[in-house]
């Protein structure tokens, strides 16, 4: 593994790139969950051209990234590929995160970016994500130590 060099503006990119994020969420609606409970309802297609754009645009910076450089600007690391397997939890954890996206209407980066637009009881989804992943991470750890 190569050393890192990581250059003092990588929180601050970190931090731009959330802020830039939330306030994509917030402009688009999606940050709002009536909106996420309407796509999931086929009510309103409007948060597919939402990711849909936005996965565009990651894709061309990743492509256009990977292909010119040779390293991470703000870490200096290599660029490589992390493949993940396709196995029983990818989609066993994929259905569970489906029916907590359902049940709650927002997912993880849209529910922190509803908290900016004053929905405070979205709170209570966020504590469940972290609860939920604090229970998955003590049962993979217990499974693992058997």
């Amino acid at each position: 593994m190569s050393e890192s060099r990581e250059s003092p503006l990588f929180m601050p990119a970190i931090f731009i790139g959330g802020l830039v994020f939330g306030l994509g969420l917030a402009i688009s609606g999606m940050a709002r969950p009536e909106v996420v409970l309407d796509f999931l309802q086929f009510d309103d297609f409007g948060l597919l051209f939402v990711m849909g754009g936005a996965a565009v645009v990651t894709g061309v910076t990743f492509f256009v990234a990977t292909t010119g450089l040779n390293r991470a600007p703000l870490t200096g690391t290599e660029y490589t590929r992390r493949v993940k397997e396709f196995d029983r939890n990818v989609v066993l954890g994929g259905a569970i995160f489906g029916v907590g996206w359902g049940i709650s209407g927002i997912c993880p980066g849209a529910a922190y970016a509803s908290v900016g637009i004053g929905n405070y009881p979205i709170f209570w989804a966020i504590a469940g994500m972290f609860l939920g992943a604090y229970i998955q991470g003590a049962v993979r750890t217990r499974l693992s130590e058997n």
